[in-house]
């Protein structure tokens, strides 16, 4: 039965006039996964009435020291000076509208853009002028391409490398740039997904799908210190584990081998999952970051998010990168001598108490709290009236909120004009006297998952949103993420890890004992001590099942606890054969 409760005001919650009229100023050093863009809503099935606003697989080139990200089927791509803070350009000529899986590449002083046409022909698009986007065509290149990826080397020897298939391998062709990017006879065949010895290739949500095989897909090549790193994606987009591993080599075509850190970008726990069909682009300062896809996947499997981290090379030249608490924030590409850092603010609303205005139905106010991205709350109505409070329990110092809006039967479709949020936060003490966090009353940008940064942290125990505007038929958010530092103590060093490697040496159990004042727990692992690249959060349980090793490989793991006051020490480094 479809029922709605509108609760009353309690008395932590007074009237909304008693709040401070002064907004804190904002400042933006940090930034919060996912990236907060004005994603496009689907194109190509308006027919069927399914809303849901999407961005996946990004292509992101450095021109002329800024940054231009091309995003599957968006109308058009967004700029930014600085890898954290973009713009949307609607091209003056653009080819692609429906374009998927695209590529870009900075050569000659010209952005070359391609893009994956299943169905035809591709061509390449390039302009002097990304900003304008006044795009020229070169005459068709190749046909039946997914997934391209498009690599000019220093040499000057262009490839077009592509492969979206759970069959076939990722595949190559030298192309000809003095002859319109011709491509060469020969096609190379460069790797395929083994997940009989891969336990992370394997298909389906924790890679528990035994029937279907992996798919593999989005091909980008790196080129550093002489060395090649291709890197793909695999199992399936839709799925928490989807990653990005690496095959290098000492050429273009080859011979390529496995990457023993593999997978190499993966974020299977937390609030949101999946740093797969990524791209690689060096930013501020020559530092390396990794651009991919988030699933959200609850309107349609392919409703996605953009996520960014630092991706780096060891001294035993291995691409690895570091995604523990990777949907909290780090400091940006443009903060000199901390950037791609973790912040140590921590998750101040999970699990807290909440009251709501209004809800409907099973989306209730718990949803907001929860740290999943599936859930959310959904109000009664759309309009100035409608409220979230939340009460963190003990004061804390807040340093920053993002709201993250749902798409509940939106009917939108493509870009739409106009569309913005405008909401206020607050803070209170005592639940009597507020102070405004942060003031979007007079914005008019769209922001579906906006993360600000207060321009000074304040000390508060009560944080309430209030509703002005949204774009959208329905007022409905996912979670409501409050970020600082507590001023308890961070929980005490795990007791008795334990990892037990399966018959199938692709899996293992791990356990631990609970950790009184835990949130969660962040397990670690990699194939040496000193190289714990790979992590997965974990939320109020002491166990996991990793399906994620290869059969020939030796692991070392370590865990840390975490709450709102802080980390852990690291257990002692456990090593399974």
């Amino acid at each position: 039965m479809k029922r709605s409760v509108i609760i009353s005001f309690i008395s932590w919650l007074p009237a909304f006039c008693f709040y401070s009229a002064a907004a804190q100023t904002t400042q933006m050093s940090t930034y919060c996964n996912p990236i907060n863009i004005d994603y496009t809503y689907s194109i190509y099935n308006a027919n069927d009435n399914i809303s849901y606003r999407s961005g996946a697989d990004p292509a992101v080139v450095q021109f002329r020291g800024e940054y231009y990200m091309f995003v599957t089927r968006s109308m058009g791509y967004w700029h930014s000076a600085d890898l954290t803070n973009w713009t949307f350009i609607t091209p003056e000529k653009w080819y692609f509208q429906g374009s998927n899986a695209p590529a870009a590449y900075n050569y000659k002083d010209s952005v070359l853009y391609v893009t994956g046409d299943p169905s035809g022909s591709m061509s390449m698009l390039y302009t002097d002028n990304p900003t304008k986007g006044d795009w020229k065509a070169v005459p068709a290149i190749l046909n039946d391409l997914q997934d391209p990826d498009l690599f000019i080397d220093d040499d000057d020897q262009a490839y077009m490398f592509w492969g979206s298939s759970n069959v076939y391998p990722i595949r190559a062709k030298k192309l000809d740039k003095d002859n319109h990017f011709r491509p060469s006879d020969s096609t190379y065949e460069l790797f395929k997904l083994d997940g009989d010895k891969h336990g992370w290739e394997r298909f389906g949500e924790n890679h528990s799908d035994t029937v279907l095989k992996g798919y593999m897909e989005g091909a980008w090549l790196t080129k550093y210190n002489n060395k090649y790193y291709m890197q793909y994606a695999a199992p399936g987009t839709e799925f928490n584990v989807y990653g990005d591993g690496v095959y290098m080599s000492d050429s273009p075509l080859g011979p390529y081998h496995y990457a023993p850190n593999n997978p190499v970008f993966y974020k299977p726990g937390g609030f949101m999952n999946g740093t797969g069909h990524g791209s690689t682009v060096i930013g501020p300062d020559n530092k390396f970051w990794h651009f991919a896809s988030m699933a959200l996947s609850v309107n349609v499997n392919w409703e996605r998010r953009i996520c960014m981290f630092p991706a780096y090379f060891d001294k035993d030249g291995l691409m690895y990168s570091n995604t523990s608490f990777g949907d909290y924030p780090h400091f940006a590409p443009a903060v000199a001598g901390k950037m791609g850092e973790f912040t140590g603010w921590m998750l101040l609303s999970y699990n807290k108490p909440v009251k709501v205005s209004s809800y409907q139905d099973e989306y209730t106010a718990q949803n907001l709290v929860d740290e999943n991205v599936k859930t959310f709350w959904l109000a009664k109505q759309n309009d100035n009236q409608q409220w979230i409070a939340i009460d963190i329990e003990k004061p804390a110092k807040v340093y920053a909120i993002q709201v993250n809006y749902h798409d509940y039967k939106s009917n939108l479709y493509g870009r739409v004009p106009g569309m913005h949020h405008r909401y206020v936060l607050e803070g209170s003490v005592d639940g009597t006297n507020w102070l405004t966090l942060v003031d979007r009353s007079q914005s008019f940008k769209d922001v579906p998952n906006d993360y600000v940064e207060l321009g000074t942290p304040q000390t508060v125990r009560y944080v309430r949103y209030k509703n002005i505007h949204v774009p959208t038929p329905n007022l409905a958010i996912s979670d409501l993420r409050i970020f600082g530092i507590g001023e308890g103590k961070a929980p005490a060093t795990v007791q008795h890890l334990a990892v037990d490697r399966h018959t199938d040496r692709r899996d293992a159990t791990i356990t631990w004992d609970r950790q009184s004042g835990s949130q969660g727990y962040n397990i670690l692992w990699g194939i040496a001590p000193d190289k714990l690249y790979n992590s997965w959060m974990v939320y109020g349980n002491n166990s996991l099942l990793l399906k994620s090793l290869a059969v020939d490989q030796t692991y070392y793991f370590s865990i840390e606890s975490f709450n709102e006051n802080g980390v852990s020490a690291r257990t002692k480094v456990v090593k399974v054969e």
